[in-house]
């Protein structure tokens, strides 16, 4: 093992001999043996062999395998120099190696260790971008849980970052291929950042791309096969692809297919769905889904199938109004309860299908079923309003932070529901019935979009490894579902939410 003295004293050799560098092979070879060293011939080591690694391509083998060995090393200061010079090794035929080495040492706890690799990542990316990326797949496809999820991570964060000139269109192109190949076996969470890796790519911001996008969702929904409603794995995956897909929906991009499963094959075991998150409303969260999709079906095939269904499930949450004994008073020992919130959702897909087929209520219906939604719709109707005028008078003269409190934010919400189920209620009521309304779903927020405004991206970069995952089955683990609900749906029931409407 050769001391300080001896690999600084060919440290000598190699940096004078200028032009003729490469013929001094065994001065490089004594530097190469210094990874067998103490500490201090380590640090040199680490420092000498990427500085002359360009002049010696027959000992390129050996000299990477010894920078990986410092890479490796107990003392953390000799790693992370080592790490910070691992971009010099990446030249030609070499760099898919070494982006696949730094891919690896992703997995570090070390903060300043993760910063470094991170940088010298984004370093050979700008010198070969295909190349990195090769290294950076081959881990996720093959590598260990922790470099798999680390690998995903690092590109949902730091593509966005790179400029245009190393996102060319090729690249962009093999990113989506080798996602596809990912996107075989993947979490719901790993999904849910392929996704964010896919929409932020520039060639897929056309209305093309996005379609390609939502074909991908739909692949990974498995649009094709039966819905089971008991199993809480198939309910999960078509909740996270849904959610995955609605911001891609446009009036360019259709949401056809995705609202015909929901119609045909969801809505008819609405009740017997089994929730994969405890204490979590499912059949809620379908019906705001199914609402939000609503708005951007193209064609329909099975229109009139579609709002049947609809219709038929909307009855149910549209009780006739309970029958009078004799002396005036109800013979029932209660009042059906009204669940607004449910209401809201199928009213609003009803009426955004209805406006396609705006005859359907008095041409493809009978006089009969006409007569019994009408009735429906009085009692909804008569008993909305009764729950419109106590809410405001709850909030009536209250401003600033009387309305920030939790019980008050619940029924600020709460009106925004029943006026929004008004406003379409008055709508079905014209003769003859009209789709002209339009109402912002209570769960929207209501915003004014600058023309060549960006979305604010939610991403937040931090400078310190992310915690290791407990060990386990991965991949095959369900993921749990993230409500897109809005923070009060599941406070509503709370404030008397579906109420029993007495004695209207």
């Amino acid at each position: 093992m050769p001391s300080v003295e001896e690999l600084y004293r060919n440290y000598g050799i190699l940096a004078d001999a200028t032009e003729q560098v490469g013929q001094h092979k065994e001065a490089y070879q004594v530097i190469l043996d210094g990874v067998k060293g103490g500490t201090k011939e380590k640090r040199l080591a680490a420092q000498f062999i990427p500085k002359f690694f360009k002049h010696f391509p027959e000992l390129a083998d050996s000299a990477i395998n010894a920078q990986l060995d410092l890479c490796e090393d107990e003392d953390v200061s000799i790693r992370r120099q080592a790490i910070k010079e691992l971009p010099q090794f990446a030249t030609g035929e070499n760099l898919p190696r070494v982006a696949d080495i730094l891919t690896q040492l992703l997995q570090t706890d070390d903060s300043a260790e993760f910063n470094l690799v991170n940088n010298a990542l984004l370093s050979i990316f700008k010198m070969d971008a295909k190349g990195t990326l090769g290294g950076l797949f081959s881990q996720i496809l093959q590598g260990e849980d922790i470099v798999r999820e680390r690998a995903i991570k690092f590109l949902s964060t730091k593509l966005k970052t790179l400029p245009d000139e190393v996102l060319t269109k090729e690249v962009e192109e093999l990113i989506l291929t080798e996602s596809k190949k990912v996107l075989e076996d993947v979490t719901g969470e790993e999904f849910v950042l392929f996704m964010k890796i896919l929409s932020g790519l520039k060639s897929l911001q056309t209305v093309s791309g996005r379609q390609q996008l939502v074909e991908l969702v739909a692949e990974q929904a498995d649009l094709e096969q039966t819905f089971n409603p008991s199993d809480p794995d198939c309910v999960d995956r078509l909740l996270q692809c849904t959610r995955q897909a609605v911001p891609l929906f446009s009036k360019n991009v259709h949401s056809t297919r995705f609202v015909t499963y929901f119609c045909e094959q969801v809505l008819p075991n609405l009740s017997s769905l089994t929730t994969p998150v405890e204490g979590l409303d499912i059949q809620l969260e379908v019906l705001k889904l199914l609402a939000e999709m609503s708005s951007f079906c193209g064609d329909m095939e099975k229109l009139e199938t579609n709002l049947r269904k609809l219709f038929d499930k909307l009855l149910e949450y549209m009780p006739l109004p309970p029958e009078e004994a004799e002396n005036g008073e109800n013979a029932g020992n209660e009042e059906p309860k009204l669940q607004f919130s449910y209401v809201e959702c199928l009213l609003y897909s009803f009426h955004q299908l209805g406006r396609k087929l705006p005859d359907f209520l008095t041409a493809k219906l009978n006089a009969e079923k006409l007569k019994d939604f009408k009735i429906r719709l009085q009692y909804f109707a008569r008993g909305l309003q009764v729950y419109i005028r106590q809410l405001r008078l709850a909030l009536q003269g209250k401003t600033g932070e009387a309305l920030k409190t939790e019980e008050n934010k619940i029924k600020v919400v709460a009106l925004k529901i029943t006026n929004n189920i008004n406003v379409l209620i008055k709508d079905l009521f014209h003769i003859p019935p009209s789709y002209k309304s339009t109402v912002t779903l209570s769960w929207k927020p209501v915003q004014k979009v600058e023309i060549g405004q960006k979305r604010a991206n939610e991403d937040t970069t931090s400078g310190s490894p992310p915690k290791k995952s407990p060990a386990g089955p991965k991949r095959d683990a369900r993921q749990i579902y993230n409500p897109p609900s809005g923070k009060y749906s599941s406070n509503l029931g709370n404030f008397n939410y579906e109420r029993s409407l007495q004695g209207k």
